[in-house]
């Protein structure tokens, strides 16, 4: 069924949040994508570098005076950026370049830290050899050992850096979205209702005072009509006290939650089909919870209402009040009715969805905002099979027994 236009807007704007979501989620790929590509190449430029290092100094140890002065100047101590550590054939620490510690530790102190970055170094990167020949023999080898420069840390570190603010900017636009969704919502619900009650009250003043013109007809006065129109006109004035108590935090007491549900019932049975019988079960008639009452009665009715529909013509309405653990009151509300398809049974309570041709999608929703959001408990589908029934569970605060 087609969604109601003054619901379309937050349906549009929950795929506006799965387009920002997926957008990041392009942006973050793409971007550690690109940055592996090029820590990838700064790797192989650095390792380069290392091996450029070892074929100087290999060079440099069976060469004259002169060109050992230039490779000094121009290749090794050029490297100003790659940590490296050379080492003799047993593991030994011989020099190292770009290795940073305060010059005033000690001699034992700077070999410690030497030894700990050469560990370091081993698990990073496989040493670079430096093989020293004399007339084409081998006398003597050195190791290279070095590690990711600053820039190149910093470069690996960037991407997920840059992951985190994106998903810091998602999660904080997602919760202005729902802030922002929230607050419009109320605005709705609490304005609907407040309009909803002040329409009431003017031809509810008017019935009131017909129905007194009415008992003073002796030819309707002993029909039991003028009693059936006055029942009605209690239930608008509690209707109208209910949308009246939308706009604000209603008081809850300890109330008789089976003297409450019998009421809507008795309310109900004679408005309906008389083929459709309402069964109250329940192991104690003093189960007390902390509700306000109007508002409840209003949710145990709209649930009525709609297993009526569900079930047509004929059916059995089964409501189960139950003293849970925990302080806990839940009361099951299960029809014989048509069922929820499964894919809905998540959306039941969304503002906009029904079933019905002339439906507005506001009853269930209605209902979870008064017992979840003035009441603090749950509302939810227990259980639904199609062409089975559906069961409704609510969970309330128990106050004890009367």
């Amino acid at each position: 069924m087609k969604p109601l236009p003054s619901m379309e807007f937050y349906q549009d704007n929950t795929n506006l949040k799965w387009i920002i979501l997926v957008v990041s989620a392009i942006i973050s790929i793409g971007s550690i994508y690109y940055t592996n590509i090029l820590v990838n190449q700064l790797k192989e430029r650095e390792r380069n570098q290392v091996n450029l290092l070892a074929k100087a100094l290999e060079y440099a140890s069976t060469e004259n005076q002169n060109e050992f002065l230039f490779i000094t100047t121009e290749i090794i101590n050029k490297n100003k950026s790659i940590p490296v550590i050379l080492t003799d054939e047993k593991g030994n620490i011989m020099s190292s370049n770009n290795i940073d510690f305060d010059p005033a530790l000690s001699k034992d102190k700077i070999n410690s830290l030497l030894k700990t970055e050469l560990a370091i170094m081993k698990r990073s990167y496989p040493p670079i050899e430096i093989i020293f020949k004399d007339q084409g023999v081998v006398y003597g080898k050195n190791f290279v050992y070095y590690k990711n420069s600053g820039l190149l840390r910093q470069l690996i570190a960037y991407p997920y850096i840059q992951l985190s603010v994106i998903t810091i900017f998602v999660f904080i636009s997602f919760l202005a979205f729902n802030y922002s969704k929230t607050s419009e919502q109320n605005r709705v619900w609490v304005g609907l209702a407040k309009e909803t009650a002040h329409q009431l009250g003017t031809p509810l003043s008017s019935l009131m005072a017909w129905i007194e013109v009415l008992r003073d007809d002796p030819e309707i006065k002993n029909k039991g009509i003028v009693e059936e129109l006055d029942k009605d006109i209690k239930k608008l004035r509690v209707v109208t006290e209910r949308f009246s108590s939308i706009g604000s935090k209603p008081v809850l007491k300890p109330e008789n939650v089976y003297y409450l549900i019998s009421n809507v019932v008795s309310y109900l049975q004679p408005r309906v089909s008389s083929k459709i019988s309402f069964e109250v079960y329940t192991l104690s008639e003093t189960i007390l919870a902390q509700v306000h009452a109007p508002l409840f009665e209003w949710v145990i009715e709209n649930l009525c209402k709609n297993a009526v529909d569900s079930m047509g013509s004929s059916g059995t309405i089964a409501i189960k009040i139950l003293r849970g653990n925990n302080d806990r009151v839940f009361i099951d509300i299960s029809d014989t009715g048509k069922g929820i398809p499964k894919s809905n049974i998540t959306s039941v309570f969304k503002p906009g969805f029904t079933t019905k041709k002339r439906g507005w999608g506001l009853g269930l929703a209605l209902a979870k905002r008064i017992i979840e959001m003035y009441h603090e408990g749950k509302i939810y589908v227990k259980s639904s099979e199609e062409n089975a029934g559906t069961t409704f569970r609510i969970e309330l605060k128990s106050a004890g027994l009367a």
